[in-house]
């Protein structure tokens, strides 16, 4: 679906702290932004921002970035973040093809991909955020026994991830083709997720370990 432009969201966006519109800047400096030593989290495509508020507000002592290209969505994350009053999440607009210029070795200890394009066009396949080309990418700033967790409704894109996770060096520690009626107790629903369920649809899901 075509996102309406706010021309209104990007002023808006640069005048929030919590938001951070020039964030190669703060390569190997995260630590020193969010001012403590916490563990540091990622989640690729954050759309409207309601997983990872959720996320930051049950862990206080985590720090989290929320990357996502569109002003459209992250300012309803932004909006979010800052009704809860949270100061662990930093809102990041970028295109997920630069992530790695964003951060040093060894900075982030765990990535969250959720319901992501599956690009499922044979010709698109390297755009998928669960790639091999993208999986490598994220090695240069994952710290060493990081993980991955990856969810998507998309079948061929789920099994064609499992081989991509293999390739690029990390074991498949969990995998479920029916999250919801996995018994798996850390799950928390994505607005997608939410709505797609409702309709029948099932969440996969896996978790990639570093090796």
């Amino acid at each position: 679906m075509r996102l309406r432009k706010k021309w209104w969201a990007r002023p808006e966006m640069e005048q929030a702290a919590l938001c951070i519109t020039n964030p190669r800047d703060f390569k190997g400096k995260w630590k020193e932004e969010f001012k403590n030593n916490n563990p540091i989290h990622l989640e690729l495509g954050c759309g409207r921002g309601g997983f990872i508020s959720k996320k930051a507000d049950v862990n206080r002592d985590i720090n989290y970035v929320a990357v996502d290209l569109k002003d459209e969505v992250l300012i309803y994350a932004l909006k979010k973040v800052e009704e809860l009053e949270l100061t662990n999440i930093r809102i990041v607009p970028l295109n997920i093809a630069f992530i790695a210029e964003l951060f040093e070795k060894d900075e982030i200890e765990k990535i969250y991909i959720n319901f992501c394009n599956p690009w499922p066009k044979d010709r698109h396949n390297k755009r998928r955020l669960t790639h091999t080309k993208f999986l490598n990418e994220y090695k240069k700033f994952l710290k060493p026994g990081s993980e991955i967790w990856f969810k998507t409704d998309d079948t061929d894109l789920f099994k064609a991830s499992q081989d991509y996770f293999k390739e690029a060096g990390f074991s498949i520690e969990y995998l479920n083709y029916d999250l919801h009626n996995s018994g798996f107790d850390k799950n928390i629903v994505t607005e997608y997720e939410a709505k797609f369920t409702s309709m029948g649809m099932k969440t996969m899901f896996l978790i990639g370990k570093l090796l």
